[in-house]
């Protein structure tokens, strides 16, 4: 059957890509490839969830931002505080559930983060 098979790439519009993508790297560990953040091998595998939220979600934050990213972590309590050290607005509402961790961050434009550390 002819099918996505999962995700390539997530494509966001911002003011200074370059800066975005150095603010990612630096606070997030995330390899920058080609101008892209980039996940590759075996340290990347996981679930990847693609879904949907109502138009009047607050889930995203207060403001108008049209897309959270989820970001897999592997210990959240050092990532939290790295992030706190470098002065990354962080929120300060934690979630736990019966599949893991959850906090959310901001980055360097105000787009809201979720972090995701997996049970």
């Amino acid at each position: 059957m002819a099918k996505a098979v999962g995700v390539g790439g997530v494509f966001i519009k911002a003011r200074d890509p370059k800066a975005l993508n150095a603010w990612y790297a630096e606070h997030l560990g995330i390899r920058v490839e080609y101008g892209a953040l980039d996940f590759d091998g075996p340290e990347s595998f996981g679930k990847t969830v693609f879904t949907h939220f109502p138009l009047d979600t607050k889930y995203f934050g207060d403001g108008p931002q049209q897309v959270m990213v989820n970001f897999r972590v592997d210990d959240m309590d050092a990532l939290i505080e790295k992030l706190t050290a470098a002065g990354v607005r962080i929120d300060p509402k934690r979630s736990d559930e019966s599949y893991g961790r959850f906090a959310w961050i901001w980055d360097l434009e105000g787009n809201r983060i979720e972090l995701w550390q997996p049970l």
